[in-house]
């Protein structure tokens, strides 16, 4: 077929804690260029003064639109205005790459990670499950395909009444380039990392599970100290300044892979994810990983890590125990499974959609 002109939202970048969300779509974008030289993404925001370049490695062009943040969200679910198309020209379809989609007539496809807010709502605030609530209705409504990035939000997609021929499993990738041990000795004396640590990367949330985390390692002079990793989020999390625990604060792609890379274990015991990038991208340095059993953390996972019941202070305690122990065995487990999933083979699967959606060969249409 011709080629295919994307409108790629991408006002996720600009927020305060932009998340996997930015980098999975940021990852699709770049792949996307050297998979798929036919298909052209042109990333699309609101308007801000703020160039997301300082944080993130853009590689399409952005176009603003008139307003940005709340008031675009509830301007594009309200009134469904301002359309992304009347910024463009030419366009085929709108991928949102986030479960809130902006304005349009086009042709829709989404990306829905999770649909954690129906679980657990005491994750949110009022007005994220309020935002996150009418995305849903306007999907439902609007989108011809979604894309979901692990089996378990498939099966919560098709229980919200999606129908099975609109909803895609789309997992995500990972890039696995090896940091060296230049790059980890730099990120040691960078942010003053012990030796040897225990390592958590993620925003500061209630859904993380932190809390548990700091609990199963009290105590336990013999294990290595826990660093955190990520930027400052919501809830009532107050680990950081706990014995035994390091916090770093927001680490940046270009350091991110060493700091993996130095740890003894990732500790990842989340209550609910979409995906859990963070399980890959220490698994593809090497890095064993400690994760929980179910939702998508066990998915993702694929028998490459110890799995540990997350509401288990106990059983946190055990996996990280036990993680040491077979620190060989998982580090090649590890490897293998991060091999498996690339951003080529997102996009790839990501073009193939676009391309169905364009032709009308999604059925139902």
């Amino acid at each position: 077929m011709e080629g295919v002109r994307v409108a790629y939202t991408l006002e996720q970048c600009w927020h305060r804690v932009p998340g996997g969300t930015a980098v999975s779509a940021l990852e699709v974008a770049r792949a996307m260029t050297e998979v798929r030289r036919d298909v052209e993404l042109v990333g699309v925001s609101g308007k801000h003064l703020e160039d997301p370049a300082l944080n993130f490695d853009l590689s399409i062009d952005v176009v603003g639109l008139r307003v940005s943040g709340a008031l675009l969200y509830e301007m594009s679910l309200r009134l469904n205005q301002p359309k992304v198309e009347r910024s463009m020209t030419d366009i085929n379809l709108v991928h949102c790459t986030t479960i809130i989609p902006l304005a349009t007539s086009k042709k829709m496809v989404a990306t829905v990670h999770d649909l954690a807010f129906l679980h657990h709502p005491e994750f949110f605030t009022r007005r994220g499950n309020d935002v996150f609530r009418r995305s849903l209705k306007v999907l439902k409504n609007r989108a011809d395909v979604i894309l979901c990035s692990s089996q378990a939000t498939v099966d919560d997609c098709l229980s919200e009444g999606f129908a099975p021929d609109r909803v895609r499993h789309v997992a995500l990738g990972v890039r696995s380039v090896q940091a060296s041990q230049d790059e980890i000795d730099h990120v040691r004396n960078r942010y003053s990392l012990p030796a040897e640590y225990l390592l958590f990367v993620g925003t500061l949330e209630p859904r993380k599970n932190l809390a548990r985390l700091v609990g199963a390692l009290r105590g336990r002079s013999d294990l290595p100290p826990l660093v955190i990793a990520g930027a400052d989020g919501w809830g009532d999390i107050d680990v950081a300044h706990t014995a035994n625990v390091q916090f770093i604060g927001y680490v940046d792609d270009q350091h991110l892979g060493a700091v993996y890379a130095g740890a003894s274990v990732m500790c990842y015991p989340s209550l609910w994810e979409g995906f859990g990038l963070p399980i890959l991208e220490a698994m593809a340095q090497g890095t064993p990983v400690v994760t929980s059993l179910g939702t998508s953390t066990q998915e993702v996972a694929g028998g490459a890590a110890i799995l540990v019941d997350p509401l288990s202070e106990e059983s946190i305690r055990n996996g990280i125990d036990e993680a040491l122990r077979d620190v060989d065995a998982l580090k090649q487990l590890g490897r293998e499974r991060a091999a498996q999933a690339t951003w080529d083979k997102t996009a790839l699967a990501t073009a193939r959609i676009y391309d169905e959606v364009v032709n009308d060969e999604v059925a139902g249409q």
